[in-house]
């Protein structure tokens, strides 16, 4: 982003005295641009005039002869007899080295506090005997040149008469830098990228008088009238892109017999130095600085190497560019360029990618005494999507793309002849030519309302005509409605809003009164919206930990051992990644999380308890769809084409636990995370959104013969689908609706290879739910509470032996249908297997409570649910009670 320095400011706008950076950055935050940061400038502190008193040499016990000098730093003296080292005179005490001063020259003095290039920070110290409170500088050693051979003194290489004061000031006199405020410029501000468009805005924000150098009666000449022997331009655009011309004005100018070797002058390096841009030489520098100045790019030419005319057109299959930067560019045919026709054959040779940069042919060489000036205006949306294309963010670029002034191209031009007349002894041509095909923008219709609707507030008609007109719009009336001419600098003015923000803007934001606005009663947050904060709320309370990744993945699947047929490595490629080893969008939330799971292990973590929610991208189903054009407002059809061409994106839930899941303390041991732990975090999700999760193995040996139960989802078909679980420590979630049984997500052990590739803790743990599927579960009936029962409880423990393939869930399943509405709770406290019971098979217990809601139960009555329990476990299951 832009710098600004407060000096060549100046040159267009009356800056109130003592602004400085942090003052500047206020004033112009009032209109929109913000502060990027402030850079200091590489001499800080007391840099002052001074005029030495006396000077007297002193030998050194290792031979070296310095001066103690006393020097007058005017108000920064020390009065007679005070001071750390006290003299006769108003005077400060120097040691200085050199040798090549004498009294009465005047010498740049840094003083206590101040700091030279390299961040050498200046104090007060006792050396050679004395104390130096301060220091006579060199060139070198204030980042002037390389000069140290002695110091600097002032009165040998400048005018006495134009030197500050003593004591004075000299940072900005020898151009040592000055405070650099870096601004931040919105897209539709492209004329901010200049000093003109930055001075415009101080203007408006303070008051302060503008005085415009793009217009003829601030120019020292005016610009050249056109000639008939101006050199030719013609423009050959067959495929404008939105029916719109790549350039619609080329300017040229001349200048001959320019001095090759002369230099650029000490003030521009320093101003181009500023703006972070090197010296390359006195053609190439002008050409810039005009740049940064006005804001309209240009490009210097060696005319000796040029042939007529110059064509600007698209690019042709199969054509390329070597850039001024050496790199070689495969052109698009829809890249627009600059060529000229070298022995008549007409626009043959490429010059340069027009609006980004030149090329390597015909610029400006070492040697070069004849410059052909260019100065264009080219189509915005062709020079973006060039630069984009071929990654060359030029300065140039950034201008173009956000919106030139038309109208600056013959004024930029004659600027540049001006300078490169004045600083390198060249002799204007009259040749001009000004190939201008622009079309003026339409007025814009606004109602004088129209501000007080959008904003609320009431400006007053005039305050509005005013505000329109200090922005430079022409502006007609006509009742209540106006007729607004915007300025040509100002292209992303094209509607009564751009108007009243503008009118906004410059009133002040603190006008608008802010209104937070009411929700409809009853309504609060959308419903998908609320039931994910209950999912990260719940977690939360839980003690896991929220985080957020990107939602692009590189070889994910590869590192968790996901099998190549599965449906999830079925992925979203970007054609523009932000990331080239990362290209498609994640299908699992874990694609993401387990990257963020493994820095925390590799940072010590002992605890590893991350979960995110975030959309995962299918594109199965997706239908390609034809993008509609901008020119047009999309139909219902075109629209529906773009969603049936939008991936699917569902909301997930991952979560990844791994290392300890309790602390040491002194009253407890530790215990790690376990695939438990993921279950029961999913239930409490599911039972947070009033949802029954139920579990299923995710995968089972095809051997392995379940009695009779509930239907539950298939297993996997092999182990490896299981990835990047444990195939026997892990479960399929699911839920019920009517008779239908959907998958809603995966849970339990990672497999131990994705643990390693990871390196995460032994035995680390995942669930990954279907948040939107829970969601739909979600009952849309208001909840209501059954009412506590008063009457006592009765508890009954059971025991049964049953084959230890059959699932403890569907044990308790069986469980809980036979007991019916009496059963209020079954839990299992005790599994046993081992010598006293058959091979094969195991022993659980459960404990059973009973109740009923408006009696108390008989034992007549619990024993009858009792035995209906153990009489249904027998049947379906094969469980025999245990005695």
């Amino acid at each position: 982003m832009p710098n600004v320095p407060i000096s060549w400011l100046k040159d267009h706008v009356e800056v109130r005295p003592g602004t400085d950076a942090e003052t500047l950055a206020a004033d112009l935050v009032k209109v929109g641009l913000e502060e990027e940061t402030i850079h200091r400038a590489s001499v800080q502190g007391p840099l002052v005039v001074g005029r030495v008193l006396s000077c007297v040499p002193e030998k050194q016990s290792n031979g070296k002869v310095i001066n103690y000098c006393r020097v007058d730093v005017g108000i920064h003296n020390d009065e007679p007899g005070e001071g750390k080292e006290p003299a006769d005179v108003a005077s400060r005490g120097i040691i200085c080295g050199a040798h090549n001063f004498g009294v009465g020259d005047y010498v740049a003095v840094i003083l206590p506090g101040g700091v030279l290039p390299g961040n050498f920070e200046i104090s007060a110290r006792k050396t050679y005997g004395h104390i130096s409170d301060g220091m006579i500088c060199s060139e070198r050693e204030l980042g002037m040149s390389d000069e140290h051979a002695g110091i600097l003194v002032l009165n040998e290489k400048y005018d006495v008469d134009t030197l500050p004061g003593i004591g004075e000031d000299l940072v900005e006199f020898l151009g040592l830098g000055e405070e650099l405020l870096e601004i931040n410029v919105t897209p539709d501000r492209g004329y901010c990228f200049s000093m003109r468009g930055v001075a415009r805005e101080y203007s408006h924000s303070t008051g302060a008088k503008f005085t415009d150098p793009a217009l003829p009666q601030n120019m020292a000449n005016k610009p050249a009238e056109v000639t008939d022997d101006g050199f030719v331009v013609e423009v050959e655009d067959d495929a404008p892109i939105h029916g719109r011309v790549g350039c619609d004005r080329f300017v040229t100018r001349i200048v001959r017999g320019i001095d090759p070797t002369a230099p650029t002058p000490r003030w521009m390096v320093d101003r181009l130095e500023a703006m972070g841009m090197r010296s390359i030489s006195l053609a190439v520098d002008i050409t810039n600085y005009v740049m940064l100045d006005l804001g309209q790019p240009l490009h210097a030419y060696d005319l000796k190497a040029l042939a007529e005319p110059i064509v600007v057109r698209r690019a042709r299959a199969g054509e390329k560019l070597v850039t001024l930067d050496d790199a070689e560019h495969e052109l698009d045919e829809e890249d627009l360029l600059i060529t000229d026709s070298p022995d008549g054959n007409r626009a043959s040779r490429i010059l340069g990618l027009a609006g980004v940069m030149g090329g390597k042919y015909s610029e400006v060489e070492a040697d070069t005494t004849d410059v052909l000036v260019e100065a264009a205006h080219f189509d915005n949306v062709s020079i973006a999507r060039a630069a984009r294309r071929h990654k060359i963010p030029s300065e140039a670029s950034k201008r173009f793309e956000r919106g030139v002034d038309p109208q600056l191209p013959p004024v930029a031009a004659q600027r540049v002849v001006d300078l490169l007349v004045e600083y390198g002894g060249g002799t204007a041509d009259d040749a001009t030519s000004d190939l201008n095909e622009v079309v003026a923008s339409n007025p814009i219709p606004m109602k004088l309302s129209e501000p007080l609707r959008l904003t609320g507030v009431d400006y007053g008609d005039d305050r509005i005509i005013e505000l329109l007109e200090m922005i430079g719009c022409e502006v007609s009336r006509d009742g209540e409605m106006l007729s607004v001419q915007a300025p040509t600098w100002r292209p992303d003015l094209g509607e009564a809003c751009d108007l009243v923000e503008e009118i906004a803007r410059l009133d002040g934001y603190d006008r608008i009164e802010p209104i937070l606005p009411q929700a409809t009663a009853g309504r609060g947050l959308p419903h998908t919206l609320n039931a994910r904060r209950v999912v990260a709320q719940t977690l939360a309370d839980r003690g896991f930990v929220e985080v957020g990744s990107y939602p692009f993945i590189g070889d994910a699947h590869d590192r968790a051992r996901i099998p190549e047929n599965d449906p999830r490595r079925d992925v979203v490629t970007l054609r523009n990644p932000l990331v080239d080893a990362q290209p498609n969008m994640r299908t699992s939330i874990l694609d993401s999380l387990l990257d963020t799971a493994q820095r925390n292990a590799a940072r010590g973590s002992e605890s590893v308890r991350v979960f995110e929610l975030g959309m995962v991208t299918h594109p199965k189903g997706t239908v390609p769809s034809a993008i509609p054009s901008a020119e047009h407002k999309p139909s219902g059809k075109e629209i529906g084409g773009l969603h049936r061409g939008t991936p699917k994106q569902p909301w997930h839930l991952g979560m990844v636990l791994g290392g300890l899941a309790t602390a040491t303390g002194m009253r407890s041991e530790p215990r790690n995370f376990d695939w438990a732990d993921t279950i029961e975090a999913a239930k409490a999700v599911a039972s947070a959104l009033g949802v029954t999760i139920e579990v299923s193995a995710l995968y089972r040996d095809a051997a392995v013969k379940l009695p009779h139960g509930k239907p539950s989802p298939k297993p996997v078909a092999t182990p490896e689908d299981a990835a990047p679980w444990h195939p026997g420590r892990s479960a399929i979630l699911f839920i019920r609706q009517k008779k239908n049984m959907v998958e809603v997500g995966r849970a339990g052990e990672l497999h131990p290879a994705v643990v390693k590739e990871y390196g995460l803790p032994e035995r680390s743990n995942a669930l990954e739910l279907d948040l939107e599927q829970l969601i739909k579960a979600m009952a849309t009936n208001p909840i209501t509470v059954d009412p506590v029962s008063t009457y006592p409880v009765v508890k009954e423990d059971i025991a049964v032996v049953v084959d230890a393939t059959v699932p403890i869930g569907m044990i308790l399943d069986t469980i809980r249908t036979a007991g019916g509405e009496l059963l209020e709770d079954v839990a299992l406290f005790d599994e046993y297997s081992g010598s006293q019971i058959e091979e094969g098979k195991r022993s659980l217990a459960f404990a059973l409570r009973m109740r009923a809601a408006d009696h108390t139960l008989k034992s007549k009555e619990s024993a009858a649910v009792r035995e209906n329990i153990i009489k249904r476990l027998s049947n379906q299951l094969g469980a025999e009670l245990r005695s």
